[in-house]
């Protein structure tokens, strides 16, 4: 099948990439001529684990191909994808700004006699696949001196993405379930048969309307947003009553109405998806005059929770923090990516140096688009043990596998205190008081 992907951005790369590993011919269009240029010549432009392995066989094998132009990308493709991005306003509603300028473009390019489908594979809010077919068909009215029209030449398609940063390439090519959201029989079959290859295994492709399938993103997102900010309340809990998050986690965990996942505590979410799906469903929600408390609860909550290490590093150094230096291990909001939009090592940064402490951070991955976002306000290490150089303490933001079992000796004859304060739980309570650490973690007793 001849495939077209309108954005070349995490979603738009991972999705072409992913659909091309299965055959099908893809054409992936962006404007920046810069990045279409490097994607053609075989540099990858995000990090994502796995996925330059299938970017450089499938560009090698002449099944995906880069342009900016967008009447020749869709030209002969059956269905394209659109996976622009939706940025959050000021108010949090998502702007849909990117996605209706090409809707409009497309209404100028399409022709009566061909038949496609465009599908929505941005998270977009609800009522968007309307709003994309009214600017298509407004775009071709003006552009069609004799009134030609293109009802009945495409069909709008909501098929929201599930893909976790650090695992998107297993999330496309086996997912637990595909949404799509039409009501044409003729899409429907398109759409079908194109992710065939991908539920060979019996995980279900569930087809609803479109307005159902734009919801079901929102929901699916601002649940497992909401199951982080309980934990992470649970944990404040624990610190107070004097429980253990992490036995609390285990017991709850087992039961398999609740489940294991989203479970573990720490200094909040981040990234892409959560901050900003969360703001728009409120958003979209306020619309309608409907207060949808629980997911204001939920942003209060990891609002604070990203700074939740703050009040106890302001403790342990007698409330000055002014000329103190910190090894900061992590800045992705998460592992395994580098992505760092709305990482709560961002909002530590910011806390930190506004009380006059230096900063000297590492992680695999994030520092470049740390630097982009903050500059020289921190240093940037080597490697984890150059960032612990005349450090008064250790920070621990990100659970890089890296992080989980490191050199003690080299951390204790680097720091020039025994202490580290650790957003993630990486480490043993009873290992790090026999070593003598003053040990602050997530819903855990402190080790003196």
């Amino acid at each position: 099948m001849k495939i077209a992907v309108v954005g070349t951005g995490y979603v738009g790369l991972v999705t072409g990439t992913c659909f091309a590993e299965t055959g099908n011919n893809v054409t992936c269009i962006d404007i920046d001529a810069k990045k279409v240029s490097m994607l053609s010549n075989g540099e990858i432009t995000i990090y994502e684990p796995g996925l330059e392995k299938l970017f450089l066989r499938n560009l090698k094998e002449e099944r995906l191909h880069f342009t900016t132009d967008l009447a020749a990308g869709i030209k002969e493709a059956a269905i394209i994808f659109l996976a622009l991005p939706t940025p959050p306003g000021e108010d949090g509603s998502a702007d849909l700004k990117y996605v209706l300028g090409v809707s409009d473009d497309l209404g100028k390019i399409i022709k009566p006699g061909d038949y496609k489908v465009i599908v929505d594979k941005s998270t977009v809010p609800v009522g968007t696949a309307e709003k994309v077919r009214d600017a298509i068909l407004q775009s071709a009215a003006k552009a069609s001196p004799s009134g030609e029209g293109l009802e009945g030449a495409f069909d709008v398609v909501s098929n929201p993405e599930f893909l976790r940063e650090g695992v998107a390439v297993e999330d496309f090519m086996k997912p637990d379930r595909v949404v799509i959201g039409t009501r044409s029989d003729k899409a429907k079959k398109l759409m079908n048969d194109l992710y065939a290859p991908f539920v060979r295994q019996g995980n279900p492709v569930i087809f609803m309307d479109e307005r159902s399938a734009e919801l079901t993103k929102y929901a699916a997102n601002s649940f497992l947003a909401t199951k982080i900010s309980f934990m992470n309340e649970i944990a404040k809990l624990c610190e107070l009553l004097g429980a253990d998050v992490d036995m609390v986690r285990r017991g709850i965990g087992s039961d398999d109405r609740i489940g294991k996942r989203f479970l573990f505590p720490g200094i909040g979410y981040g990234g892409s998806c959560f901050p900003k799906d969360v703001q728009a469903l409120v958003k979209s929600s306020n619309e309608v005059r409907y207060d949808f408390k629980i997911l204001n609860a939920v942003m209060n909550v990891n609002e604070a929770q990203k700074v939740h290490l703050i009040p106890g590093i302001r403790k342990y150094f007698n409330n000055n923090l002014k000329g103190k230096r910190f090894a900061l291990w992590g800045l992705a909001f998460k592992p395994n990516t580098d992505d760092v939009r709305e990482a709560p090592a961002l909002y530590m940064i910011d806390a930190l140096t506004k009380e006059g402490a230096a900063l000297c951070a590492f992680d695999p991955e994030g520092m470049k688009n740390v630097k982009r976002q903050v500059g020289d306000v921190i240093e940037y290490a080597e490697n984890q043990y150059d960032a612990l150089k005349d450090a008064d303490a250790l920070i621990i933001a990100t659970e890089w596998n890296e992080f989980r079992t490191p050199d003690f000796t080299k951390i204790i004859s680097s720091l020039k205190n025994k202490a580290i304060f650790d957003g993630r739980n990486l480490f043993d309570l009873q290992a790090m008081e026999d070593m003598g650490f003053h040990y602050e973690s997530v819903g855990r007793r402190i080790v003196n």
